[in-house]
């Protein structure tokens, strides 16, 4: 028998959830501590919070549809705690301490899930 060796068939969308929360946190601490200023193009902060959102939703879907479906379901499981700060982040204001407390909240997860979806799935 063929002992299987491949990450999940989602993994770029793992991969393209944490990649776009990075550059977003990223974006979002230059703000902060006012190394840019976005004064004029604030959307681009607001789009790369949209796209976070949709790519973790994909991600978080494959535990419905990719192959593996044991490896992708844990890494969606391990992912999906992460919706709760993100969908919480327009409601909780944007300029008080909370907001960047918050959004680092979602890190442990994303992180989580990308390393469970580049993980060779284990056979029992």
């Amino acid at each position: 028998m063929r002992q299987r060796t491949q990450r999940t068939s989602a993994a770029p969308l793992f991969v393209a959830a944490a990649v776009a929360y990075g550059v977003n946190a990223a974006l979002g601490t230059a703000v902060a501590t006012k190394v840019i200023d976005t004064t004029n193009f604030r959307w681009v902060h607001h789009a790369l919070y949209i796209a976070t959102c949709t790519t973790t939703s994909a991600a978080i879907s494959t535990a419905f549809w990719a192959r593996p479906r044991r490896a992708s379901r844990r890494a969606a499981l391990s992912l999906a705690p992460a919706a709760i700060p993100l969908a919480a982040i327009p409601y909780l204001g944007t300029h008080s301490a909370r907001h960047p407390l918050v959004a680092l909240a979602a890190a442990p997860f994303l992180l989580a899930g990308l390393v469970c979806s580049l993980l060779p799935p284990t056979r029992k």
